[in-house]
């Protein structure tokens, strides 16, 4: 078994093994634009014959409430049914969550999982550490309900008491600069 960074050369492969396992599935789009905007942080697992038995698609976006601060998305799981229970999800989540820390300094990854989906979401919650953000109804393509899960690795920060008090500042700017804009307007039409 050889577990090691995806490439783009590995996307028809990686791509097979999502249809094989999963019902929703990313077009081949948006697979070549993780790879290329975030190339550090997807993994691939393949059997000596070099099947991709195995992967993690990864990302990083913005946070939601904090767009200046980065946290890491992970977009697919995925491991074939004959080497589940190997500990193959695990080993591709730590390697995807390691790049990510050391190439992205995120605060916190976040992924999304059927309700129904107990083996995942015990993979997550119980070896991984990832919990409960919020329950998304109707979330996913056939109705189904999804887990947004999150594991913080930072605490919310000095960093993010400063942002948040910077947005709140530039917010009271923005509307004192609307505010005399408009004051100026006013002036202007009584003048004329």
């Amino acid at each position: 078994m050889n577990i090691r960074r995806a490439e783009p050369k590995d996307l028809t492969k990686i791509q097979q093994c999502n249809l094989h396992n999963l019902p929703e599935n990313y077009h081949m789009r948006y697979w070549a634009y993780s790879f290329i905007t975030w190339p550090e942080v997807s993994y691939l697992a393949e059997d000596s014959s070099g099947r991709v038995v195995g992967y993690v698609l990864s990302s990083i976006e913005p946070d939601e409430q904090f767009p200046w601060l980065q946290v890491g998305h992970v977009n697919s799981l995925s491991v074939l049914r004959t080497y589940r229970r190997l500990g193959l999800a695990k080993r591709l989540m730590l390697l995807s969550q390691k790049a990510m820390i050391d190439s992205y300094n995120i605060e916190y990854i976040q992924l999304h999982v059927r309700k129904s989906n107990r083996a995942a979401f015990t993979l997550y919650r119980d070896k991984l550490g990832f919990q409960i953000h919020r329950k998304e109804v109707g979330y996913y393509g056939d109705g189904e309900d999804a887990y947004s899960m999150r594991i913080v690795l930072k605490p919310r920060s000095f960093s993010h008491r400063l942002g948040r008090r910077f947005q709140k500042f530039v917010q009271a700017r923005q509307r004192a600069v609307a505010n005399w804009t408009l004051k100026c307007a006013k002036r202007v039409s009584q003048i004329k």
